[in-house]
């Protein structure tokens, strides 16, 4: 094992703080830090060091992939890390989007490079799926997949708004009706988008009390982006308000935005985000629609299980990918975690020390480890909480 450093992405809806009194270090930051991107996906690939300068992961697994992956990985996955872990920290929210499955990721990313599309103009930047998996650090609010449309539909129908009638009409009919009313609220006319906006927020006013959390949302979302229908489209969607180490697991074409909160998100290492709103980026509610599923999310929420003193996962279908936290103190002072393919071990807080059996390092908080594929269980010591990703080849 050895210290990774990696890189802070500073999105606009990031926070100042959290990253920042993560990695102790002077807060509130300068300007906002959205994620810290852990792993080796080429658009802020981590480091490690090699004779007293900083290499590239990414450059790092390309020169001996077999050597960093193992042969199964490194076959599977052509050669690459296939997954990324950030620390996500949100202050405001983040685009409803969705992302696709992996047939279309390849058809669309080829079709797009061998058309000659520009690069502002492409939806697909890399030829794979994303599936991920966000687990709370903090309380963590997020709208994740569409909710029973009969509910949808006496929301919108509560507001009393003669405009949204054609909306509150195709969700009634239920799922079959959902793509019809992201359609039309997603292609609300521009000109007409803030006043529609400000008809719903003016409205809430007047909503019967067991639609006050909806009203809440629709005034929350309306006040960053009072021009935007995905406001409105909030309303189809999950509310989830997740405690630390609760879960949301988001599969090929489900829905969601993530509001506000901080989390440790695990993904398959792609960076394709299709967004249909609540966002100053590219737009593109035709091919949203295409790979959106409009099926009910009943219970988007996914707990933890234990599986050896002091560690918990998340079981997901994803091979791409593994998560594990482990939490130490004087009860539990070391554990075993049985991580396979390359791990990437991140120390939340306290002070742990990770073993591979062949490299011990210590990591302190808000920093990582990262260590090539080896048999056998890492050895984690200390008093501190880490989080362990690895790869996954054969989910249940």
């Amino acid at each position: 094992m050895e210290l990774l450093t990696s890189q802070i992405r500073d999105y606009a809806w990031g926070s100042r703080e959290v990253i920042a009194q993560l990695q102790g270090r002077p807060s509130p930051s300068p300007g906002p830090e959205a994620e810290l991107w852990l792993g080796a996906h080429p658009a802020a690939p981590s480091t490690v060091e090699r004779n007293g300068a900083p290499v590239s992961l990414a450059e790092l697994i390309d020169q001996d992939p077999q050597g960093w992956l193992g042969g199964p990985t490194a076959a599977r996955f052509d050669g690459r890390l296939p997954y990324l872990m950030k620390v996500l920290a949100a202050r405001t929210p983040l685009s409803l989007q969705a992302h696709p499955d992996a047939a279309r990721a390849r058809e669309r990313y080829a079709a797009e490079r061998s058309g000659g599309a520009e690069s502002g103009a492409r939806n697909y930047v890399d030829p794979y799926h994303k599936p991920e998996l966000l687990v709370a650090i903090s309380p963590f609010d997020a709208l994740c997949g569409f909710r029973d449309p009969a509910r949808s539909a006496q929301a919108v129908a509560a507001l009393r708004l003669d405009a949204l009638e054609p909306v509150v009409k195709s969700l009634r009919t239920g799922t079959g009706g959902l793509p019809e009313a992201i359609e039309t609220l997603l292609g609300w006319p521009a000109d007409d988008r803030a006043a529609l906006v400000a008809a719903a927020v003016a409205a809430v006013d007047g909503l019967p009390a067991r639609y006050a959390a909806d009203g809440a949302l629709l005034t929350d979302l309306a006040a960053h982006y009072p021009a935007d229908p995905g406001v409105l489209v909030a309303l189809l969607l999950n509310r989830v308000r997740l405690a630390p180490g609760e879960a949301v697991w988001m599969p090929a074409g489900n829905l969601h935005a993530y509001l506000r909160g901080a989390g440790i998100e695990i993904m398959a290492a792609s960076d394709n985000v299709l967004r249909g709103g609540l966002t100053p980026k590219r737009v593109d509610v035709a091919e949203l629609l295409r790979v959106l599923r409009f099926d009910v999310l009943d219970e988007p929420v996914v707990r933890p299980r234990s599986v050896a003193p002091g560690v918990i996962t998340w079981p997901v279908p994803a091979a791409e990918f593994s998560l594990h936290r482990v939490v130490l103190d004087a009860d539990v002072p070391q554990a075993a975690v049985a991580a396979a393919g390359p791990r990437v071990v991140l120390c939340l807080t306290g002070a742990v020390t990770v073993d591979d059996g062949v490299a011990a390092v210590a990591v302190p908080p808000g920093q990582a480890a990262v260590g090539s594929a080896r048999p056998g269980s890492l050895t984690i010591s200390g008093a501190g909480e880490a989080f362990v990703a690895s790869v996954n080849l054969d989910p249940a």
